[in-house]
């Protein structure tokens, strides 16, 4: 009997809707690794940030995955919405001076030494580190006691152990991305589907009706696994057959009971 009640709880329509999606992972983490800079580049996309001139209210941030070097563009229109926080935030109190302050966001970005790699993106890309400017203003031992000629010689000797450098902050990223996964994976509920599965999808603010409020269901579809799109991602289908624009992570899905 208990299984029977068990059972029949499971396929309450409006309670799967409305329950919580599991926020544990549902899969290792597999870390990205990238042997030299430039290689692999991850992109995501900042806004609506405060109109600018010219109506720009997103921001493209592209990061390099070896030396964490960013690279960003402002743009009035946009289809995606992921947002980065650490640059948001900082934008994002300038108001519609934003724009404006984003190659200083930037600069501030490349001369600051990451965790990851323990060098500064700006040193993994040219191999030596930048005069900030103040040193222009201010004066300091670097700028008074170094001639032309030593500076030509120290550049010379850094491009000179550029590689060994970037070996070592190689070595820094994979023990940092180890460290990373180990706390990552003790929380782990692994969660896979197979083909045909039915499955609710997590609903998003642009997915669910505003006039709903907290009453909004938490979970939408159910849709049809359609086939796998890598590690723990799937292509959805519609009950229709109709395919999604887009592949879903395991994270954000839950096996739907009727």
């Amino acid at each position: 009997m208990r299984k029977d009640v068990v059972t029949y709880s499971q396929k309450c329509d409006a309670c799967q809707r409305h329950n919580n999606i599991l926020h544990q992972p549902a899969e290792p983490l597999y870390p990205v690794i990238s042997p030299w800079p430039f290689m692999k580049w991850g992109m995501d996309i900042v806004g609506k940030i405060p109109k600018a001139p010219g109506g720009k209210v997103f921001m493209l941030a592209m990061t390099d995955y070896f030396s964490k070097w960013i690279e960003a563009e402002t743009f009035a229109e946009s289809s995606n919405k992921i947002i980065i926080n650490n640059l948001k935030k900082r934008l994002g109190e300038k108001k519609g001076r934003w724009a404006e302050e984003l190659p200083f966001v930037l600069w501030a970005d490349r001369t600051t030494t990451k965790n990851a790699t323990g060098q500064t993106p700006f040193s993994l890309v040219f191999g030596t580190e930048a005069m900030i400017p103040t040193e222009m203003v201010i004066p300091t031992a670097r700028t008074n006691l170094q001639t032309t000629e030593s500076n030509n010689e120290a550049l010379a000797q850094d491009l000179d152990t550029m590689d060994e450098l970037r070996d070592l902050a190689k070595v820094r990223i994979a023990a940092y991305q180890q460290r990373i996964a180990k706390s990552y994976n003790k929380s782990i509920r692994i969660r896979r589907f197979q083909v045909g599965d039915l499955v609710l999808r997590k609903a998003f603010q642009n997915t669910t009706n505003s006039s709903d409020g907290k009453l909004a269901p938490k979970c939408e579809g159910p849709y049809l696994i359609d086939s796998e799109a890598g590690k723990c991602a799937y292509w959805l289908a519609t009950m229709e057959g109709e395919l999604l624009l887009r592949s879903w992570n395991a994270i954000l899905l839950k096996t739907y009971f009727m």
